[in-house]
């Protein structure tokens, strides 16, 4: 019984003491690896986007994005992803265009988001109709689509005022007509290749319908 009380009370000590080691040691907490760390999105510069629009955009598109030559687009109040899209595309190619692709190449992707939303923040000036009788054949296409021959509404995707419908499809409202014709002309004959379904939509149009639609988009407001 005298040996069995020193023993007892050893063990008693070897147990505690254990317990108190698994208590004050805990393995660390698994790390998330780098990867599955969200990046910081950054938030843009709209003073460096005017400062850069200014130095490489405004000759052609005028210092607040409105152009005035009527080839060129309006920009202001554009959908900044959009915008985004055509410059990253400008700059890799897929999107045609020999002034772009020099005007694009200088500009990190940085200069570019800044750009878009700083023009987004400018407001556009509204355009008008020139053509009364064939703006109404524009508002028929543009509103209601050519059945027969399986055109779609253009207000379904770029809204009955035209403004479009952000991160998805450009606004149009007091676009030049001009310049949508350039562009609905070039769509149909695969000039321009940077979106299927333009693509598709203006390969099904003639002429007129093109210079239709295009003029009742100008008037938009």
């Amino acid at each position: 019984m005298k040996l069995f009380a020193p023993l007892l009370l050893a063990t008693s000590l070897v147990v505690t003491a254990f317990s108190a080691f698994s208590q004050e040691v805990k393995p660390a907490a698994p790390q998330a690896p780098a990867s599955a760390v969200p990046a910081v999105a950054v938030k843009p510069d709209l003073a460096k986007g005017e400062a850069s629009f200014t130095a490489v955009c405004a000759a052609c598109h005028a210092p607040d994005g409105n152009s005035v030559i009527p080839v060129n687009p309006k920009l202001a109040q554009q959908h900044p992803e959009y915008l985004l899209k055509q410059l990253q595309e400008f700059k890799s190619g897929k999107r045609a265009n020999p002034i772009m692709l020099g005007m694009a190449t200088t500009l990190s992707d940085a200069d570019m988001k800044n750009i878009v939303y700083w023009l987004n923040s400018k407001p556009v000036k509204p355009g008008f109709a020139k053509d009364k009788a064939l703006v109404m054949l524009g508002e028929r296409i543009y509103r209601g689509g050519i059945a027969d021959r399986q055109i779609p509404a253009c207000a379904g995707c770029h809204s009955p005022n035209g403004a479009g419908i952000p991160a998805q499809f450009p606004r149009l409202s007091g676009q030049h007509a001009d310049y949508a014709v350039v562009q609905l002309t070039a769509f149909r004959d695969g000039v321009r290749n940077n979106s299927v379904q333009m693509t598709q939509v203006a390969a099904k149009m003639n002429d007129r319908e093109i210079r239709a639609v295009a003029d009742y988009i100008a008037g938009l407001r």
